[in-house]
């Protein structure tokens, strides 16, 4: 059979179910940190942290993701079997927040945000590439969705977090009371072992022939590393990989200071600040398949720079109704605009990359995305110690208007599809 047959039966083969069940593994690698996030003002408080620590957790296990990114992605392109390691990601990623609900130490939260930060490295260097190949002609769009997964994860986590500390009163007849954040915890990392289980069966089957190999034809070790020394020199991916870097520091910013400054300034509930984080998320949820669609029109760039652009005046504009109901209205706006080019930057840098290299540029990605999550937060925590919290959110803005500038010099190097 030859190899434009193989490709047409492997075709045939292809389900969108395969779309939906990486997507909702993503979600669950969302939900965990989405969850930790509404939690963090009831540790911080119970175990005495100041901002900084609170966001040294965070930038730990960025710190730990920046180096485990790029190996990460080099062996994902080495190895075929993308079931077993989207499964270990989900299950890695979850343990350690079970042993976070048990610690009682600064150190210990830091020692598990590491593991968690090397853990969650494999997810996107081996789901993003494997969506992508399978969906060539509509990559921007199953990317899209794949990014819905994680919006889904952000918003309903924080949701389900701050209800379950709250307690739930149903009807006058019925109250569950509130439960700690250590059995918050608990309680969130078991749909995560399920879905693993669920991944390893279905996309195992799924990503082999009948003869037992892989349909996903892995390169070597060596010649993966020789590749990635070619995306290095890869000046659109560089300039790619550099402007996430800076939105990254708005996101992972914006996601450990937007909870402390609803509970701790404007005095909202555990509920109200779920709720609060579930608008920002949902708003991105329903801004991706559009962003992503419309990439494969009319090009990656110009949505990518019209999205930040509005990022960052409505980072302002957050400013200015600080303490007011209109701070909460302009987080749901700002989530339609920033988290909506996620995917769009994700397809954007596979479409720089060779085909058989999509996990080692993802890893190169995320890699140096981590940088900037990594560095924003901590910087956050040193501004709300001396400044106050309202500071942050100058910083964010300053950071997205960095990586729009950079992105105005990117070359759109994929021709827009025809009407």
């Amino acid at each position: 059979m030859t190899a434009l047959a193989a490709d047409a039966d492997i075709t045939k083969e292809r389900s969108f179910l395969e779309v939906w069940l990486i997507t909702i593994g993503h979600a669950l690698t969302h939900w965990y940190p989405a969850t930790f996030y509404v939690l963090t003002p009831v540790i911080g408080n119970e175990l005495g942290l100041t901002y900084t620590q609170i966001a040294s957790i965070v930038t730990a296990q960025a710190i730990a993701g920046a180096l485990s990114n790029i190996p990460g992605g080099i062996i994902c392109d080495s190895i075929g079997r993308k079931g077993r390691l989207m499964a270990l990601s989900l299950a890695w990623v979850g343990i350690p927040y079970m042993i976070m609900a048990t610690s009682t130490a600064y150190w210990m939260l830091l020692a598990c945000a590491v593991l968690i930060g090397v853990g969650n490295t494999i997810w996107h260097p081996t789901a993003i590439p494997t969506l992508a190949r399978r969906f060539s002609e509509r990559k921007g769009l199953v990317v899209s969705i794949h990014g819905m997964g994680g919006n889904i994860g952000d918003a309903v986590a924080p949701f389900v977090a701050g209800t379950l500390l709250s307690g739930v009163a149903i009807g006058s007849a019925f109250t569950l009371p509130g439960v700690s954040w250590r059995q918050v915890m608990i309680f969130n990392v078991i749909p995560g072992i399920l879905m693993a289980i669920a991944i390893l069966w279905y996309l195992g089957k799924l990503q082999m022939d009948g003869k037992g190999k892989s349909v996903e034809q892995a390169l070597s070790l060596t010649e993966v590393v020789k590749g990635f020394s070619g995306l290095l020199k890869n000046s659109t991916l560089m300039m790619l990989v550099t402007s996430s870097a800076f939105r990254s520091m708005t996101q992972g910013s914006l996601l450990v200071f937007l909870p402390l400054y609803l509970a701790n300034s404007m005095g909202y509930s555990a509920w109200a600040v779920g709720a609060a984080l579930m608008a920002l998320q949902l708003c991105g949820f329903i801004a991706a398949p559009i962003a992503g669609g419309m990439s494969d029109k009319v090009g990656r760039r110009s949505i990518m720079m019209s999205s930040m652009a509005m990022s960052a005046i409505v980072l302002l504009f957050m400013v200015f109704a600080g303490g007011t109901p209109a701070f909460v209205f302009f987080v749901a706006l700002l989530g339609f605009f920033l988290f909506a080019i996620r995917a769009v930057l994700q397809a954007w840098t596979l479409d720089a990359t060779p085909k058989n290299m999509g996990g080692s540029a993802i890893g190169l990605l995320f890699g140096i995305q981590a940088i900037g999550t990594s560095i924003g937060p901590l910087i956050c925590g040193i501004l709300a110690d001396r400044y106050g919290l309202l500071s942050t959110f100058y910083f964010m803005a300053g950071t997205i208007v960095l990586a729009n500038m950079l992105v105005f010099f990117i070359p759109d190097i994929r021709k827009p599809a025809k009407a």
